[in-house]
């Protein structure tokens, strides 16, 4: 069993930057892939990045891709996500996922365990 709690959400303008935490409890942590999810309402939950769990592998989706960065230490028992030039479209709460196979996936239903979310507001 391993419980999830994002961190680091909060309000911000556009072009700011902000930096997620995922805090992960478990010994097991460093053999689950890890992945960001984000959900704007209306919206269903999409992808955002993915991280093996040797952070030898990672995938970001096409929208975030040279603005976000994900990363992890394992010996900390954390996942981060780094967010720079913060756009408007960026407002969602963002999740953590946590997979037992080690990898990443786009899709949501391939992760095992899940975090509560942390909102993230992006002003213009």
């Amino acid at each position: 069993q391993v419980q999830l709690v994002e961190s680091g959400g909060g309000l911000v303008q556009a072009g700011e930057s902000l930096r997620l935490s995922c805090a992960a409890s478990g010994r097991t942590f460093g053999s689950y892939g890890m992945g960001w999810f984000r959900q704007a309402p209306g919206e269903e939950r999409a992808f955002v990045a993915g991280i093996d769990y040797s952070a030898s592998s990672t995938y970001y989706a096409d929208s975030v891709k040279g603005r976000f960065t994900i990363s992890r230490n394992n010996a900390k028992n954390v996942v981060y996500l780094q967010m720079n030039s913060l756009e408007p479209e960026d407002s969602a709460v963002y999740y953590c996922a946590a997979c037992r196979s080690g990898t990443y996936y786009i899709s949501s239903r391939n992760y095992d365990y899940w975090g509560q979310g942390t909102q993230v507001t992006v002003s213009s």
